[in-house]
């Protein structure tokens, strides 16, 4: 057979996506203020950040990047072996360590990389590595790159879990989950799970991407909500690009682990380091996650209003008590044509398809910060109503 040629590999995958309404654009973000926001030049109340404290915005955050960056310049000039690595970087990972109780930090420049590196360092092949099957595309694909074998357990079924560790009882194990899911907004069963990897031996790794800065006290994530310490989590990794409101991520560790990833993690050795000022700008909003807590009370009763308002209407909710709080619509092109609704109405949320959920469980991921205000989470939930009504009476 002749070998295929790339351009008609791609038409047929873009028209494949086409027929199934899985086509995506990028939107052009013109203006930002707190949760207004003008996209392709249209005003909205956008309710698809993962800004859940309204920290993007933060003064102290945006006049430490510039002081810094005015000091030090922008780029870290290399990697963290051979250069990159700043005194400020060294000082925020100090502060997160502190902050959450783990003895070391590696800062990175983003969740991604982070996750990837965590994975990669730790497993090789022959290893085994058990993971939920709602986890972020990152653990998937760590555990992929380092060659491991990779298992699978329906989400958050933690006797699967355990099955799943014992069926390979001489491999090296690590037991990976997300904390908080991206999509669902539910919270994994972590004490069951801290429970099993402890009993088989394996390293139970935690992505914090959606609990840090939210849950527990102080902010220190859904682990720390449910009592679980260092001792029960020993790597943890939170990226900076959710309740911090900035970018970057914390991989945090006994000394011995996070030495090794320094040695061992490809995407960490083999990559720039995140820019001196970034650090000193995440050590700002790390003072106000802590310090703030008042942040963390109003996003709750927002949270708590919006699920009110929409339970009385009746509207598709999961059962999620996180800011995340999707609507369930089934196929891509209802999901499609509720948002565009919803959007002439001047709310801005995203319909997600697949691949970022299975396939007939596409939906609206509405997300809820400290920036919003009564009023526009009460409108958001009329509109929805009203944007169903009008969808399920033209079906």
């Amino acid at each position: 057979m002749p070998r295929a040629r790339w351009p008609d590999r791609l038409a047929v995958a873009q028209a494949h996506r086409a027929r199934s309404d899985a086509l995506r654009r990028r939107r052009v973000v013109e203006r930002v203020d707190g949760p207004r926001v003008v996209v392709d030049g249209q005003p909205l109340v956008s309710f698809c950040s993962n800004d859940y404290l309204g920290l993007a915005s933060s003064l102290e955050g945006a006049v430490a990047l510039q002081d810094a960056a005015a000091r030090h310049g922008l780029g870290s000039g290399g990697s963290a072996l051979l250069g990159g690595h700043h005194a400020l970087h060294a000082a925020f990972e100090r502060e997160a360590a502190e902050w959450l109780g783990y003895e070391r930090a590696l800062f990175f420049p983003s969740g991604y990389q982070a996750n990837l590196a965590t994975l990669q360092g730790l497993l090789s092949p022959g290893d085994l590595c058990v993971q939920d099957k709602l986890n972020h595309a990152c653990l998937v694909d760590g555990a992929r790159l380092a060659g491991a074998e990779l298992r699978r357990y329906p989400h958050a079924d933690y006797a699967a879990a355990l099955r799943q560790l014992q069926a390979l009882p001489e491999a090296a194990a690590v037991l990976a989950t997300d904390s908080v899911f991206s999509m669902d907004g539910d919270v994994a069963p972590l004490r069951e799970l801290a429970l099993a990897a402890t009993g088989e031996h394996a390293l139970f790794v935690v992505d914090e991407a959606h609990g840090a800065g939210v849950l527990g006290p102080e902010g220190r994530g859904a682990c720390a909500a449910v009592g679980l310490s260092a001792r029960d989590v020993p790597l943890m990794v939170v990226p900076l690009g959710k309740a911090f409101g900035g970018q970057g991520a914390l991989v945090l560790g006994s000394q011995a682990l996070v030495d090794h990833l320094l040695q061992s993690a490809r995407p960490y050795v083999f990559s720039t380091a995140a820019m001196p000022a970034l650090a000193a700008a995440m050590s700002a909003q790390l003072r106000a996650i802590r310090a703030e807590g008042w942040r963390r009370a109003k996003l709750a009763s927002l949270v708590a209003r919006f699920r009110r308002g929409a339970l009385r209407h009746g509207l598709p909710l999961v059962d999620s008590s996180t800011p995340i709080q999707p609507l369930l619509l089934g196929g891509n092109a209802r999901a499609l044509a509720v948002a565009r609704t919803l959007e002439q109405r001047g709310y801005w949320v995203a319909p997600i398809r697949p691949p970022a959920v299975p396939d007939g469980k596409a939906r609206l991921r509405i997300t809820l910060t400290a920036a919003h205000d009564e009023a526009q989470v009460d409108g958001l939930v009329d509109a929805l109503a009203a944007c169903l009504d009008a969808a399920d009476a033209g079906a």
